[in-house]
């Protein structure tokens, strides 16, 4: 039987001669924690990649066509007030019509 303890970073183990502990520094337990992180991810990326490149068509995209401007449009009236006399374009929306409460 073997206790973690990730708060101090200990494990702890029965012994032929009492608890065994194994200490670590905090930099080697990132290291090994990014380590694993980096095989599991290919490790995934192995074995989903190649299936969505099966089911999927690539798409590219004609740069030489117009794409249609998909712009921002505030629902209620809004004005629009500067926030910094020294700088003219830091500027915010806000509403016109506040709720009567």
């Amino acid at each position: 039987m073997v206790v973690p303890n990730y708060t101090y970073l200990k494990l702890k183990m029965s012994g032929p001669n009492g608890i065994i502990t194994v200490d670590s520094t905090f930099s080697h337990t990132f290291m090994c924690d990014h380590e694993h992180f980096e095989l599991a991810t290919v490790v995934i990326n192995l074995s989903v990649l190649p299936q969505l490149g099966e089911s999927s068509t690539p798409i590219v995209p004609d740069s030489n066509k117009p794409t249609p401007s998909i712009g921002f449009h505030p629902l209620k009236e809004t004005k629009v007030v500067g926030i910094d006399p020294t700088n003219p374009t830091k500027m915010v929306r806000i509403e016109t019509q506040l709720p009567a409460k």
